[in-house]
């Protein structure tokens, strides 16, 4: 299916709303019915018909048909934010007993669900390095149901060999689950590989404008039915109409705004691997990253993450080259038209503070500035560092 067509066409009836170019915001938390049998039909098929926004909404499956066709995926299904869409993906396979295997270091959120909230419920989970397919296998138990994903994660970067880790899977009749929010749906396609479920949070380059929140699960029409009369109507983690609305305006201007990202992003490497301020650089699409061929193998193009060790320990020397970026926001997320830093550095207690562990590490975040404009910002607060 043609990118362009899904974009601007799929799931567009644009007759039934008076041609509008823009499609309208279905901004309602109830649809009528005429008769009895017509209720009657719609509460049997409130998976296909819009009844109730909880479950079917216009706008909503507009943006589910045309995430699901960008991953070529049968089906997908959207939810408030992210992590309700990582949630509800795992709890739809999992029940009291089961085992999972995740890799180290997820997304926090999903890290907390692994560790904290599954245990509650008798749900067995263990951590392996991802970066050797076969810890998935010497991991895998005789209640293993699932394989959690994120290639590559969103701090440091490490990936997974997504089709080896899928083989080993379907020899153990194992489901894998992946977050594919680093790539997006245009620089990696994990169900192509033989994953069964494919997670974004839309939040990030899907919305691509930092003012909306969701997420999306990908994957056959079994799966995302499986999920829509369980976690999905159970727990009402929906994705409002005006949020889907705003993530299909986001999606007009992925693929040229993925394209500027990814030129960005290789600018303001080259730049910054020849300052002696950064000790390291961490991102996959290095030719010196142990895994740069895999990236190149599983990535269609480089997006606009990576992460900076500085070549300091003092505290404060990080904090003054955080504090003097002028045109880097400190923020959380990733994914909108500006440019962001995340410093390891704001999570430690400076009256604790021990030179050890990952307090030097800067996450960057490129958007859409010329590089040249936050080349000079860089410039201007390296200097700063040792004033």
């Amino acid at each position: 299916m043609d990118l362009s067509f899904i974009i601007n066409e799929l799931g567009e009836n644009r007759e039934s709303y008076l041609n509008a170019v823009a499609p309208p915001v279905f901004q309602t938390g109830n649809f009528a019915c005429k008769t009895v049998a017509d209720m009657r039909h719609a509460l049997q098929h409130e998976t296909e018909v819009a009844f109730y926004t909880r479950g079917k909404n216009p706008t909503v499956v507009m943006l589910e048909q045309k995430i699901a066709a960008l991953e070529g995926t049968e089906a997908a299904i959207a939810f408030g934010s992210g992590m309700a869409a990582v949630s509800a993906a795992v709890l739809s396979r999992v029940k009291a007993g089961d085992h999972i295997v995740c890799i180290k270091k997820p997304y926090t959120w999903a890290n907390s669900l692994m560790l904290k909230f599954l245990p509650r419920f008798g749900v067995e989970v263990t951590m392996v390095d991802g970066t050797d397919a076969e810890n998935f296998r010497r991991a895998t138990q005789n209640n293993t149901v699932l394989y959690y994903l994120e290639s590559p994660n969103s701090f440091t970067f490490e990936l997974q060999d997504i089709r080896a880790v899928t083989a080993i899977a379907r020899e153990h009749s194992v489901c894998t689950v992946i977050d594919n929010s680093f790539a997006s749906p245009l620089f990696q396609n994990p169900a192509q590989m033989g994953v069964d479920l494919v997670i974004h949070s839309a939040t990030k380059y899907i919305g691509g404008h930092s003012d909306a929140m969701g997420g999306i699960v990908c994957g056959s029409r079994e799966a995302i039915h499986r999920i829509f009369k369980s976690e999905y109507m159970t727990l009402g983690a929906v994705l409002s109409p005006h949020e889907a609305w705003l993530l299909i305006r986001g999606l007009r201007t992925l693929p040229v705004r993925m394209e500027r990202v990814a030129q960005t992003t290789r600018q303001v490497v080259a730049y910054l691997q020849q300052r002696k301020e950064v000790a390291e650089i961490l991102w996959p699409f290095l030719p010196s990253h142990p895994q740069y061929e895999l990236a190149k193998a599983q990535m269609k193009n480089n997006t606009g993450q990576f992460t900076v060790r500085l070549n300091t320990t003092d505290l404060k020397v990080i904090e003054r080259f955080c504090d003097s970026l002028r045109h880097f926001l400190m923020a959380a997320s990733w994914g909108g038209h500006e440019s962001l830093i995340f410093p390891v550095a704001a999570t430690v207690d400076p009256d604790s503070f021990s030179a050890t562990g990952l307090f030097n590490l800067v996450r960057f975040y490129i958007g859409l500035e010329d590089a040249d404009y936050l080349i000079k910002d860089l410039e201007q607060a390296f200097a700063q560092m040792y004033p």
